[in-house]
């Protein structure tokens, strides 16, 4: 394709051209324009769309990056997501990413920490199992 047929699918898809496309060369535009639409814009797929955007949301958090978070934000909103899905989401990605930075910091043995998550997985399943709850369903725990 050339230059102006990319262009004129991404004006079709978004109403204009946006400048980051209007930078990518022309040897990669094509290329770089499906690879865009397919991951971040078709429905198919096995995440919906909302969520994938929740997650980019999380990433772009993380990374600090200020146009990533812009368009993860809004476009997560157009999909329908809440500004609680938008917070959850955000606030899920500080969490991971403290308990990242405290246990790599520390430098946890890495064996022993997937043991323990293995150990952790298996009695979660096992709680399941015995009260009829569906796999995926979330884990309820009583502070004792």
């Amino acid at each position: 394709m050339t230059r102006r047929e990319v262009y004129a699918e991404i004006e079709q898809t978004f109403g204009l051209v946006p400048s980051m496309f209007k930078e990518v060369p022309d040897s990669t535009l094509e290329n770089e324009w499906k690879l865009f639409r397919t991951i971040q814009l078709e429905e198919e797929g096995p995440i919906p769309l909302k969520y994938r955007e929740l997650i980019g949301l999380a990433i772009s958090g993380v990374t600090k990056c200020q146009y990533c978070t812009c368009y993860h934000t809004e476009v997560a909103r157009l999909f329908g997501a809440t500004d609680e899905e938008i917070e959850a989401a955000v606030h899920y990605a500080k969490s991971s990413a403290g308990w990242s930075a405290y246990i790599n910091g520390l430098q946890i043995d890495f064996e022993q920490f997937r043991n323990e998550v293995k150990q952790a997985c298996d009695h979660v399943r096992n709680v399941q199992r015995a009260s009829g709850t569906e796999a995926g369903v979330g884990v309820r725990t009583r502070v004792h």
